[in-house]
């Protein structure tokens, strides 16, 4: 695992798969997270992300870059193990994550953060941008501060 991180790197990477087509918010968080962290996990992980973006599946509820930013923390703190404790600082990092996101935008919710845009316009598609690369970087931050105060 990579700790040298430079997470305007993350925040410029992520936002560009998500710009150029490549990936979806949430799958390009995820993407960015474990190629800049050269976690050893195959790229079947992306594929986890896949159903979040456009708030879940197109619903339009939780954000898909606030839920590829806590698949990323599952992917460092989350459990593997049944009755395994450690679950709990996964939920901790998940929720800081999200409240991060809410005092910053005042909603995690797809429909409520889009409200009044065309899906696809390029108000959308800035605004999406730029929670992509947001998220990718503060999941960065979080991942990079708890690594150190291990």
């Amino acid at each position: 695992m990579q700790k040298n991180i430079d997470i305007v790197k993350v925040r410029d990477k992520a936002a560009d798969y998500y710009r150029r087509g490549d990936f979806y918010c949430s799958e390009a968080i995820v993407k960015t997270i474990k190629d800049e962290f050269d976690l050893p996990l195959p790229d079947d992980v992306i594929a986890l992300a896949s159903g979040f973006p456009v708030g879940i599946g197109g619903a339009g509820c939780t954000c898909g870059a606030v839920t590829g930013g806590i698949i990323s923390l599952g992917m460092f703190f989350g459990r593997t193990l049944p009755g395994d404790p450690g679950v709990s600082k996964a939920m901790d990092l998940a929720r800081e994550l999200h409240d991060t996101f809410k005092t910053r935008h005042k909603s995690t919710c797809c429909r409520v953060l889009t409200k009044g845009m065309e899906l696809g316009s390029e108000e959308h598609m800035e605004q999406c941008i730029s929670f992509t690369g947001e998220v990718a970087e503060e999941t960065a931050r979080i991942i990079l501060r708890e690594i150190k105060n291990k």
